[in-house]
């Protein structure tokens, strides 16, 4: 190789011997570890919806007496005070409805079912209906007040036809489960029915029947008070009135055989007239 030729080539092979030895180096060294992305801060935690107040957390038939609780408070509602009629309250049904109107139970104060009038079974069960259907949380309102409303002539005359009691909850004296769970429907526009509250919220209706719509009124007035089921403004907001002890009102019911009132006889109902 001539003197001209080996001073070009020389340099450009060492060049190359260089170039490969970096690259080999290059990739010798280990690889630089990756950044890691910051982390996302986590979302905040939706807020737990509020719970609701102890008072009013029971619902439907849990917010009401037992059939067991219920049947001890009838038997016991008689010996508070006289109750008048024709049975001092001693031969009652009484039933109970949640806040929607299902039947939650049936049951009768006398050991032998049918030794209370059988018919009264399903008087209670429809009085217990229509005292929650027509209350509201704010304005209890019992069948007893109806009473008036419901005559010719009135404002809600023909109410008492209204929501007819379904005749599939009908049953036998001792068979008291017939109709639990089921709205069996029913109007009563006398005395018996009365709302049930808890906390201030409507929970249900009370029906009771087996004497004279009076004391069945007194009967199922006596067992709210003593369940703590009375409406915000005590027994009185919509207790039974009388034309004679309290004034003519839109509100009132007529008098019942022996009647009596908080422990009180009032009166007696009128003899018939004219036939």
């Amino acid at each position: 190789m001539n003197a001209k030729l080996r001073h070009v080539l020389l340099p450009l092979l060492a060049l190359g011997v260089a170039a490969c030895e970096q690259r080999e180096t290059e990739a010798q060294r280990p690889a630089e570890p990756a950044e890691s992305a910051s982390p996302e801060p986590a979302a905040p935690a939706a807020p737990a919806a509020p719970e609701p107040a102890a008072a009013v957390a029971a619902d439907g038939c849990d917010a009401l007496p037992s059939a067991d609780e219920l049947r001890a408070l009838l038997r016991a509602a008689p010996d508070a005070a006289p109750a008048g009629g024709l049975f001092e309250g001693r031969k009652q049904w009484a039933a109970l409805v949640d806040r929607g109107g299902r039947i939650c139970a049936t049951v009768v104060s006398t050991e032998d079912p049918a030794a209370a009038w059988p018919g009264s079974r399903a008087i209670a069960m429809a009085k217990a209906f229509t005292a929650n259907a027509f209350s509201t949380d704010d304005a209890p309102l019992s069948t007893a007040r109806l009473y008036t409303l419901a005559q010719p002539g009135h404002s809600l005359w023909g109410l008492a036809t209204a929501n007819p009691f379904d005749p599939d909850c009908l049953g036998a004296p001792d068979d008291a489960g017939e109709g639990e769970g089921e709205i069996c429907g029913g109007t009563i526009v006398f005395g018996g029915g009365v709302p049930l509250y808890r906390a201030g919220k409507r929970v249900g209706g009370l029906g009771t029947s087996g004497d004279t719509a009076c004391v069945d009124h007194e009967i199922a007035k006596r067992i709210r008070e003593q369940a703590g089921l009375n409406p915000p403004g005590g027994p009185a907001a919509d207790d039974i009135t009388y034309a004679g002890a309290d004034g003519a009102s839109a509100f009132s019911h007529p008098l019942c055989a022996n009647t009596f009132r908080n422990g009180q006889k009032l009166g007696d109902e009128p003899a018939a007239a004219g036939y």
